[in-house]
């Protein structure tokens, strides 16, 4: 698959870092550093505009090693860039943890991965089939 992409960051194009990584990573695009303190969000550019074919969607998703090491996370993922969005690609991050965390140009702030979707028709009844599992959810396997 090919997709159309603009980028007026510094940076490469997003790719991916192995031969089967899902996802390409996402590189800030800021003016200097970046501070997240404790506890804050804020929407970090990436410079880069994507034309997505009709029936697919890119997905926005944290890094597992910005995660584990710093909580750092997306704040709505997995953030949804629909086809027909021209706009820049923003990210949403957040700083879960109790420290302040610099996010300086060019650093690898989340991961992005392209997935076909399919389009639903709602149809309205009154009522649906049943199931074993019927209305259990929130847990209601257990713990082990």
């Amino acid at each position: 698959m090919r997709i159309r992409i603009v980028n007026k960051s510094r940076h490469k194009l997003p790719a991916y870092e192995t031969a089967h990584s899902a996802g390409m990573d996402l590189r800030a695009m800021t003016e200097g550093q970046v501070t997240l303190l404790p506890l804050e969000r804020k929407l970090i550019g990436t410079g880069l505009y994507i034309e997505l074919p009709a029936g697919y969607e890119a997905q926005v998703r944290p890094r597992s090693g910005l995660a584990i090491r710093h909580g750092i996370t997306v704040l709505n993922s997995p953030g949804t860039i629909d086809a027909d969005y021209r706009g820049e690609i923003g990210v949403i991050l957040i700083n879960l943890s109790d420290t302040s965390f610099i996010v300086n140009d060019g650093d690898r702030i989340a991961q992005m991965i392209i997935a076909k979707h399919e389009k639903a028709e709602m149809i309205e009844t009154e009522e649906i089939n049943l199931t074993e599992r019927g209305a259990g959810g929130f847990g209601h396997s257990g713990k082990k």
